[in-house]
């Protein structure tokens, strides 16, 4: 899952308060009525899985020791002492405080860290043999037992967590042993976060509440609700905390985890790379999208490649829709119109002429049928502008085949977001833009998923924002080969 975390026992939060609110007086858990319990109900289960964790490491590292030693002769103790006991809780301290200081009891997915219960159990074992070897060197220690422990420890260990693992997954399944948690967003962005949190499948919903709730006339009576209910970790929306950062300190002196996540128009936040500088400073980075640079060109050499291609196939099409065109309406062949393309730069893009001559202005009649739902993009079906000859080749978009042209003069690309005209892009919300950093293109994800079937603006942009992030040149052969696919099953054309 891809969100940002901020977390009540993470030492490099800084402390932000807010300079102008008179209540903001950080108040340990302890001096609010009723805190210590409603944080006990909070993070009992925290400590039940932690005991239970340790409680298995013990037993699986006890039987890993027992075994071990059974397989082989008996030894004279490094310590001076035979008993079996001396040995197995040397054994047991070192290997718990190494899990300990490898956060392999903490929440989430470190007790599934198998890699690093490898490691910290081998540096375990490497201690104890310098621990008998500098004790008493004279003595013959036997490293083969040594090596069975190690063997045994790490599979007894992994065995024991991937049993917890899965017993806590079927209980929480069925509803039991979930964090109570709050979500905080308004209404418009609290499906998402219900959704992000319904995912994790570890929390249950105690409380939503409206951004709203963290002004300042209302947080702490948001607050006393938290510590009432034992709310353990509470998740806000982007646009609910983004200008109350000061309110993460609050959230720690509480002992409750703060949980970001962002809201619909944050999508371009799953390109984002979470991490740290100087192995305590939080940062994220947005790298650069794949289409710049060598990839660029590599993509532009494909266009030009292809669109010669095409040219050469599909010339006698080209004649056959000019002709009937001609015979079928008066007019130009060809019309034209203003796009936004790269950059947010008009271009003027060509298609066969598949409406009346005055289409245009009589779109303005129109407006009130258009069945998309934001009124960004205009799309109605039966458009009495359209001419019979019209809506045949847009019912198998052969309208769309001059713009090969367009691709030869590097204003768009065979595949790539669809460039829309001024009306639509006048429309755009702020966010919508980012779709606007590549060159625009004849088809896309969007035309293979549906095409005029998606009639909200925001899945539009899901789809073209998961081009940009994962473009490739395989992803451009797969949807132009999907485009040929959606063009003869005519789906979502009109």
């Amino acid at each position: 899952m891809s969100y940002l975390r901020y977390s009540a026992t993470h030492p490099s939060i800084p402390s932000l308060v807010d300079p102008e609110d008179s209540s903001a007086e950080l108040r340990d858990i302890r001096s609010i009525p009723g805190g210590i319990a409603g944080l006990r109900r909070g993070v009992l289960m925290t400590w039940v899985r932690r005991l239970s964790l340790c409680t298995s490491d013990i037993l699986a590292i006890s039987l890993a020791w027992i075994v071990s030693s059974v397989l082989q002769q008996p030894v004279q103790s490094f310590l001076g002492v035979k008993a079996l006991e001396i040995h197995l809780i040397l054994a047991l301290s070192v290997s718990l405080c190494l899990f300990s200081t490898s956060n392999l009891y903490r929440s989430g997915h470190c007790r599934r860290d198998y890699p690093g219960i490898i490691k910290a159990q081998s540096f375990a074992v490497v201690l104890l043999l310098l621990v008998s070897y500098f004790y008493n060197p004279n003595q013959f220690v036997s490293r083969a037992q040594f090596l069975g422990f190690w063997g045994l420890s790490i599979i007894f260990v992994c065995t024991g967590r991937l049993v917890i693992d899965q017993v806590t997954h079927l209980l929480r399944l069925r509803g039991s042993i979930r964090y109570p948690a709050m979500i905080i967003a308004d209404r418009d962005h609290r499906g998402r976060a219900v959704d992000v949190v319904k995912n994790e499948q570890r929390y249950r919903v105690a409380s939503m509440k409206i951004a709203r709730a963290l002004d300042r006339d209302r947080r702490e009576a948001t607050f006393q609700e938290m510590q009432s209910l034992g709310i353990a970790e509470v998740f806000v929306a982007w646009d609910a905390i983004k200008n109350r950062m000061f309110l993460g300190q609050r959230f720690q002196a509480l002992g409750i985890t703060l949980h970001v996540i962002p809201v619909a128009e944050d999508e371009i936040l799953r390109g984002a790379n979470l991490h740290t500088l100087n192995d305590h400073v939080p940062c994220v980075s947005f790298y650069p999208a794949f289409i710049s640079g060598f990839n660029f060109w590599l993509k532009r050499a494909f266009d030009i490649t292809f669109a010669l291609l095409f040219l050469t196939l599909l010339s006698p099409v080209y004649l056959i829709i000019a002709l009937a065109i001609r015979i079928d309406s008066p007019g130009p062949i060809f019309y034209k119109q203003t796009r936004i393309g790269l950059h947010g730069n008009p271009f003027n893009v060509w298609k066969f002429r598949s409406m009346v001559q005055n289409a245009d202005q009589l779109q303005d009649q129109l407006e009130e049928m258009n069945q998309n739902k934001d009124g960004v993009l205009f799309k109605i079906k039966e458009d009495p502008r359209i001419t019979r000859v019209g809506a045949f080749i847009r019912r198998y978009s052969l309208d769309e085949l001059p713009q090969i042209f367009n691709v030869l003069l590097g204003e768009m690309s065979l595949v790539g977001p669809r460039p829309l005209p001024i009306r639509d892009v006048e429309k755009f919300k702020q966010h919508y833009f980012i779709r606007q950093d590549v060159v625009p293109g004849i088809t896309g994800l969007w035309q293979v998923s549906g095409r005029s079937d998606i009639d909200n603006f925001d899945d539009v942009l899901k789809l073209d924002l998961h081009y940009i992030q994962n473009w490739s040149i395989c992803l451009d052969i797969g949807i132009l080969f999907r485009t040929f696919a959606a063009v003869l099953k005519k789906s979502g054309a009109y």
